[in-house]
């Protein structure tokens, strides 16, 4: 396990982590406290901890000796308490994951287990602290894989609608409501990155999940497929446009896939005109809701593995990124 965990680089780079995700490690090199929580379908849980930096496989796959355990909550190992739980969201109920269907093995054989998404899986956390809105900067880390992904929306992971202050059907899901990673091969509106079939790291601004923007905003030579079992991907937000990563996240380094504005509006349905909003990818009106395995307004029909996610204030420099990729191989 490295000395440091990928949140205490980001906070010596002045950009603290204030949401930190993983079924897999601790994200703080001194974090000692739960990962997730396993539930079984009695409704008896149990906390899966740290053990010498990973989650503790033991006490897992002993209270969930019968595989019919689900996660039931990815904890914020930050301080802020931006937990995950089952996304139960104007009215959609979205299902939880098989707690033991994905293990994998890391950091020279160490086993873990994963969360494998199938349609229909979501999870997320309405009111957060510390959480980026309006059109402040941050900067969205996570570990997919590139073996699991479809065309459908949308596996997500970071900022989004808060759907209990702003219901789906009558609320502001326009243009710049959101700012999540995604992962997938959706072609949105002819939407696409180098080829035909990914998977591509993407933004999903709401009403659009982009590869690029300005002049690339509906294709992006440069944003090349990621096809490894592990995927490092990376979302910045400035205030004057965004910026997308992707690597390996088992060797190598980050590769700039895109870097400049932001989408062309005139791209999206409606010139983004959506519940009587008129949206705008620029500037954003970003809501601080945390999502995972879903779309901002509960489209929940992709498919994923997600392994660890962090968001961070501000805009990370490329020397921090490169530090952050080297943490997570």
């Amino acid at each position: 396990v490295a000395t440091n965990g990928p949140c205490d680089i980001l906070a010596a780079a002045g950009n603290p982590c204030v949401a930190a995700h993983s079924t897999v490690r601790a994200l703080f090199a001194q974090y000692a406290g739960p990962l997730y929580k396993v539930r079984r379908p009695n409704n008896v849980s149990a906390n899966i901890s740290v053990l010498h930096g990973f989650a503790d496989i033991a006490a897992h796959e002993q209270f969930c000796a019968a595989g019919d355990c689900v996660i039931a909550n990815i904890f914020d190992q930050s301080l802020q308490g931006n937990h995950l739980g089952q996304r139960i969201s104007d009215g959609v109920v979205h299902k939880m994951v098989n707690a033991s269907k994905h293990k994998i093995s890391v950091a020279g054989g160490v086993e873990v287990f994963g969360m494998w998404f199938d349609p229909g899986h979501g999870y997320h956390v309405d009111y957060t602290t510390g959480i980026a809105k309006g059109n402040d900067p941050e900067s969205i880390y996570a570990v997919m894989s590139g073996k699991r992904f479809n065309g459908a929306c949308c596996f997500d992971y970071g900022n989004s609608e808060n759907t209990a202050l702003n219901p789906v059907a009558t609320g502001d899901y326009a243009c710049g409501a959101m700012e999540a990673i995604y992962f997938g091969n959706a072609h949105w509106f002819g939407n696409t990155g180098y080829g035909n079939t990914g998977p591509w790291v993407g933004a999903d601004l709401e009403s659009g999940m982009y590869y690029g923007g300005g002049d690339t905003t509906k294709v992006n030579l440069a944003s090349k497929p990621l096809t490894t079992d592990f995927v490092s991907l990376h979302l910045k937000g400035r205030a004057d446009g965004f910026a997308l990563k992707g690597g390996d996240a088992t060797r190598g380094a980050l590769e700039t896939m895109y870097d400049g504005p932001r989408p062309d509006f005139r791209s999206a349905p409606n010139n983004c005109h959506y519940h009587g909003v008129n949206g705008t990818y620029q500037p954003m009106r970003k809501q601080g809701a945390i999502i995972l395995g879903t779309g901002g307004d509960n489209s929940n029909g992709a498919i994923g593995n997600f392994y660890e996610g962090f968001m961070a204030t501000g805009v990370t420099s490329a020397a921090t990124d490169e530090a952050i990729q080297a943490n997570i191989v």
